[in-house]
């Protein structure tokens, strides 16, 4: 009888740990996106330990090397150079690794060439409209303002530059952005615009549910924390 209980107890407590866990799936992200949210954050606090299983699960889980590739060079705007070289040599190891083991990855495509005619700042100008939800780019912001220089290699380096290359769309490098803006100290701020862009761009409401539930159990909870507070915020300002 008490051997019984106990069977049948623990089948309680699997059932319940079965549905914890499958209530901890991410539903409306697919596999590369939740890698891309790891391989941003990471590369952004610099857990290279964690870095490397998430290039690897990145690429296992289809996404091609220039699309990584992209990623960290996206990121250098956000994180610094130092950051994103690192992240560079790590994936450079990886890959070549990978290709001595008999792995076939897949390189994907490169980047178109610009216009001929192409004005990065009047490009920068465009994107940064259209992450804001917005006809035309603002101006007379205080940070404008204070420091012009700044806001022209934003537009140009930033939106212009770095934005023009359609290696990945737009709606994939506002998850890059967000991910690596949640894994660092202070960027509330940063968060509160790139969000609503992030949705602007296409993520979804149930997507970005799902984007801080990879931040929580992949990243860290406080991570979590911080940007589902910003996101409940912006959540209640949208339409």
């Amino acid at each position: 009888m008490y051997k019984k209980i106990l069977t049948a107890l623990f089948a309680i407590v699997t059932t319940i740990s079965f549905m914890e866990a499958k209530d901890l799936n991410p539903k409306s992200l697919d596999k590369k996106q939740q890698n891309i949210i790891t391989i941003s954050a990471f590369t952004a606090n610099g857990d290279m330990d964690k870095l490397q299983i998430a290039f690897v699960n990145g690429l296992d889980a289809g996404l091609t090397i220039n699309e990584i590739k992209e990623i960290i060079v996206h990121l250098y705007a956000y994180v610094g150079f130092p950051r994103s070289l690192n992240s560079q040599n790590l994936f450079m190891q990886i890959v070549e690794d990978r290709k001595k083991a008999g792995k076939k990855d897949i390189e994907g495509k490169v980047a178109s060439p610009k216009p001929k005619d192409y004005d990065t700042i009047e490009f920068g100008k465009k994107i940064r409209a259209k992450l804001a939800g917005l006809k035309e780019d603002y101006t007379g912001a205080p940070y404008q303002i204070f420091s012009p220089i700044m806001d022209e290699y934003l537009l140009s380096h930033l939106f212009g530059d770095v934005f023009v290359r359609d290696v990945v769309d737009y709606k994939t490098r506002e998850l890059v952005t967000i991910s690596a803006l949640a894994a660092i100290n202070d960027t509330a701020g940063q968060l509160k615009f790139h969000i609503p862009a992030s949705m602007n761009m296409g993520l979804t409401k149930e997507q970005l549910e799902d984007f801080i539930l990879v931040v929580d159990t992949k990243v860290g909870k406080n991570e979590a924390k911080i940007a589902n507070e910003v996101l409940k915020e912006v959540l209640k300002t949208r339409k």
